[in-house]
């Protein structure tokens, strides 16, 4: 069962020099199975599609890297590309756990109901109003 939150689209942004490398990193994805690329409207930018479950950002990247591309390395970049990195890595294990072994929320809720949170008040009756 696919879920609407696995299929990702994400833009990858090359530094401004070698020229030409969004074009060249199209060329080098286009083929890849399961995966959509295709310029973005921003210069030396590609946006890829893909599921989670099949690609992520992070060995994208790292394969482009590999491959002689030179990421665009500013401060925010580094920062979004370190954010999707996590959440992904997450999302790909959290998919791995099979549905079986997911814990419900009922077992949190029954134990939240069965201990005083601030929402009961244990007093009697008869000494609630003594002052």
């Amino acid at each position: 069962m696919k879920l609407p939150d696995q299929e990702k689209t994400r833009e990858i942004t090359f530094s401004a020099l070698p020229e030409n490398q969004a074009q060249l990193a199209l060329l080098l994805l286009d083929g890849m199975p399961d995966m959509r690329v295709e310029l973005a409207v921003r210069p030396d930018t590609i946006v890829v599609h893909y599921d989670v479950r099949g690609y992520s950002l992070e060995k994208l990247e790292a394969a482009l890297l590999s491959q002689g591309f030179h990421l665009d390395n500013g401060l925010l970049y580094k920062l979004r590309r370190a954010l999707v990195y996590f959440c992904e890595r997450n999302q790909r294990d959290n998919l791995s756990v099979p549905l079986a072994q997911q814990k419900s929320a009922k077992p949190f809720v029954e134990a939240f109901n069965h201990h005083p949170h601030g929402d009961r008040d244990d007093t009697p009756e008869e000494l609630r109003g003594y002052q």
